[in-house]
């Protein structure tokens, strides 16, 4: 097996062009916000055979431009940079003469109202619909897409709830998580004991462990269990609820609660309201970005199931009132 080729120098789209003409695997380095970081290996085709029907869709041409803002280090924003590429398109950091932009929802939205109306490539979350309401309203023209760095493109559509299987992607929902078949899959991480989220069946099928179903050919994602996407980011919960519990006296429970642009925003729940002021503090202290909560809420008395267990379902409503 040929050794895969990092991409994380000074060019990275000309790294991936050299690895493609040599027929040499890529590796690629995940940021780690489900736990410990990965670095995912695939072939070049597994990307350069989407771009043709991708391209295609979108109506990108060699004349475009795209605006794509964020680091090349995130997947998403290299597989965008290296798609403009293949339609002969150039590609910028910032939005200047840009008639294309790749952007995450939250990204989208504050965009609007700041830039001019242009096509964008919406991805790194749920797109919700009533975000794609106002972005068309404005005359912004939105594609959104579902995937992930070791499955790569998966649903195309106009928003989150209007997601229908890429070309050559097979969508089967077995117990409500999402498995994938296809060409766009990776082949595994660098590291084979290292850690992974991708699991594969003997049939081919692969998944990540989000959570969703095929309905009428349409397909619901509802995250990752025991995780939550907030503007782009994943969010594994246990760990993080276990290093807010260690200053807590009561109980201390995370979860996602719905928000229109972020797409979820992490909440946490105390039992004792002086928890509240202790365990805020230290999270202030130590967590930033998307692993500090954003929402505080005192509950003396926690939903139950009949199990015992914490009821979030329950308590995600209670907090939302």
């Amino acid at each position: 097996m040929r050794t895969a080729r990092p991409l994380d120098g000074p060019e990275p789209t000309a790294a991936f062009w050299r690895a493609h003409r040599e027929g040499a695997p890529i590796a690629l380095r995940t940021s780690g916000t489900t736990g410990g970081a990965r670095t995912i290996v695939r072939s070049t085709s597994s990307w350069t055979g989407s771009f043709g029907p991708l391209i295609e869709h979108l109506g990108l041409h060699a004349d475009d431009r795209m605006w794509v803002p964020g680091p090349l280090d995130s997947t998403m924003n290299l597989f965008s940079a290296c798609l403009s590429e293949a339609a002969g398109a150039a590609w910028s950091p910032r939005p200047e003469e840009a008639s294309w932009a790749t952007l995450t929802p939250s990204a989208l939205a504050r965009a609007l109202g700041t830039r001019p109306p242009m096509k964008v490539l919406v991805a790194g979350d749920g797109l919700p619909p009533a975000l794609w309401e106002r972005a068309t309203g404005l005359g912004w023209s939105v594609v959104h897409y579902y995937g992930a760095a070791e499955l790569s493109l998966v649903a195309l559509g106009r928003h989150g709830q209007d997601l229908r299987p890429f070309e050559s992607v097979e969508i089967d929902t077995v117990d409500d998580r999402i498995w994938v078949r296809s060409p766009w899959l990776a082949d595994g991480y660098l590291d084979a004991d290292g850690p992974g989220a991708l699991r594969r069946r003997e049939d081919g099928f692969a998944t990540v462990g989000d959570r969703g179903r095929l309905d009428a050919g349409l397909l619901r994602v509802w995250g990752r269990a025991g995780a939550i996407t907030t503007a782009g980011a994943t969010v594994e919960l246990a760990p993080l609820q276990a290093a807010l519990a260690a200053h807590a006296r009561g109980e201390v429970v995370l979860l996602g609660l719905p928000h229109p642009e972020l797409g979820q925003v992490l909440a946490a729940a105390t039992t004792s309201r002086d928890d509240l002021v202790t365990v805020r503090g230290w999270a202030r202290r130590n967590l930033s970005g998307p692993r500090r909560p954003r929402v505080w809420r005192v509950v003396p008395r926690l939903p139950r199931t009949a199990a015992g267990k914490v009821d979030l379902h329950r308590l995600a409503e209670e907090l939302a009132r």
